[in-house]
């Protein structure tokens, strides 16, 4: 069993596909272990994707990210990460494959509705910052 942060952003959240997102999650045998709605402040943004900070699209991710609610999950099942990167799909929609959220909802490269942990390491990071070992069942 293995545990993943995914994240509906702020663009999943403003088209309201919330529920799409975590049914689709759902159907490919993941529970939902932990889930909240909250808003990003811009430090908090900066400090989660402190990963990219020397990257040229670290301040306009950190602008979207605090732009509006998001929701965190702590989604668990066998090879979770895998198994969520394969549901969202390639972070350019346009190279996305049919099917995935991503092909399916996002507008561009940036703006692409979901975010999912890249590894056991990055996941190990990601939840704790949302979530307190009491938080996930």
């Amino acid at each position: 069993m293995e545990n993943t942060l995914s994240i509906v952003k702020p663009d999943g959240v403003k088209k309201n596909v919330i529920g799409e997102v975590i049914s689709r999650f759902e159907k490919n045998g993941l529970k939902v272990s932990a889930l909240k709605m909250l808003h990003l402040s811009k430090k908090e943004a900066q400090k989660f994707y402190v990963v990219h900070k020397e990257r040229p699209f670290y301040g306009s991710l950190t602008e979207f990210m605090s732009e509006g609610p998001i929701v965190v999950m702590v989604l668990s099942g066998d090879n979770a990460i895998a198994k969520v990167r394969g549901i969202m799909g390639s972070t350019n929609p346009k190279e996305a494959a049919p099917g995935t959220i991503r092909a399916d909802f996002a507008s561009d490269i940036e703006r692409n509705i979901v975010h999912g942990s890249d590894s056991p390491r990055s996941a190990a990071y990601e939840i704790p910052f949302f979530f307190s070992s009491l938080e996930i069942l």
